[in-house]
Formats: C-alpha cells, structure tokens, sequence
C-alpha cells in the first residue's frame, strides 16, 4: 500500500492535485488542494502522505500535508457513517487540532458545523474516538473548547486566520489585499477557515 509520494506538482483541481513522481502523475483528492499552489508556483519537491482506499470499483489516493492529518482521516473513517469523503469534507471545515478538541470535549455545536457531520454521527465520532486520539494534535486538557462561531470575526469571516495561513505559504500582503476584495462577496457568514482559505488560493493560483 501507499503510504506517502514524493513529487512535484503537475495541476490542481478544486477536489485533488496531480502530483508528478518521476514522470507518472498520480491523482490525490485533498481536503484543500490548493494549500500545495505555492509549491507549485515553484516546482518545488513535496512529499503527500496518502491513504490508499481500495474498493471493489475503484482504487482511490487521499493525500495530507501532514503524518497527523493522515493519521487523524484513518481514524475518522473508521467511524461507522464517515466515508472518506465525508473525512475530506470534516478535514476542509475545520482543523486537525479543532476537530480534535471538539471530540474530546464533546462539543456537538461545533462537529454538526462540519460538512457531512449530523448530531448522530457526532455523537458517534465521540463515542468511537473520544479515547483514541489521546497524543494527537495540539489537544490539552486544558484547551478550551472550540465555539461554534469559531470561524467568524466581527468585520470578515474567517479572513483574519485564513490570510495568516496564506502568509506562511509566502504570499505578500498586497496580494492578499487585492484576493480579498474578489473574495469578499463570496463567503457566507458562517463558513469555515479552511474553506475560505480555499477559496482564496484559488483566487490566488488564477492570478
């Protein structure tokens, strides 16, 4: 099995990337893909860590910049109800340490915000993986559960967290400046920051 692949980035789509490994592209669905479009601006060398679904239809590559967003959609998909699409959707509405949280915390507000994610599902995402994701992520005891309105701020939605993200990845601020105002009026009042960020990149990725 696939555990991870080592390329460069040969095109991205809204749902997966095309990732280049000594000439042979391999198609890797992401919860965000455009997170990869710097390094693909620079043809840079990226290692995705991959899970590789194998179902009597199809043969399927789900790809995570991290070891821990890997190990976290392994455990999410082990959950009855949660598909490895649904496991895409939980990655791209919230973060790995978020989703984290919640769970411990037992915070069903937050999980029913997650695409795909009813009470009963988060009710059971808690039940199975309350004690099985002890040592993930940046959880603590002592973190404070996430609020439902996490992703919000008070003049832009998700902006403020999504466009430091988009910093680390090396974009300046007056690119950002200029994504926001395409990008403003199309984000809802309660959408997440990964979506956002999403959105934004693409905006970026386009020129």
């Amino acid at each position: 099995m696939i555990d991870f692949l080592r390329g460069q980035i040969a095109h991205i789509e809204t749902e997966y990337v095309v990732l280049d490994v000594q000439g042979v592209g391999y198609r890797v669905f992401c919860p965000n893909p455009y997170v990869f479009a710097a390094k693909n601006q620079n043809q840079e060398v990226i290692t995705i860590y991959i899970h590789h679904h194998v179902r009597e239809d199809a043969i399927l590559l789900f790809g995570f910049p991290t070891r821990e967003e890997q190990k976290l959609f392994r455990k999410l998909i082990d959950v009855s109800g949660i598909g490895p699409k649904v496991a895409l959707g939980i990655l791209s509405g919230g973060s790995p340490d978020h989703v984290i949280t919640a769970i411990h915390q037992e915070n069903i507000g937050f999980l029913t915000k997650l695409p795909g994610i009813g009470k009963k599902t988060a009710q059971r995402m808690i039940l199975d993986l309350k004690d099985k994701l002890e040592g993930m992520g940046g959880f603590s005891l002592f973190d404070e559960a996430p609020t439902e309105d996490l992703t919000l701020h008070e003049a832009h939605p998700g902006w403020p967290e999504a466009r430091e993200g988009l910093k680390a990845l090396g974009y300046t601020e007056a690119e950002l400046d200029r994504a926001w105002q395409r990008l403003k009026d199309q984000v809802k009042a309660d959408e997440a920051v990964d979506s956002v960020m999403k959105k934004a990149l693409k905006i970026l990725y386009a020129g």
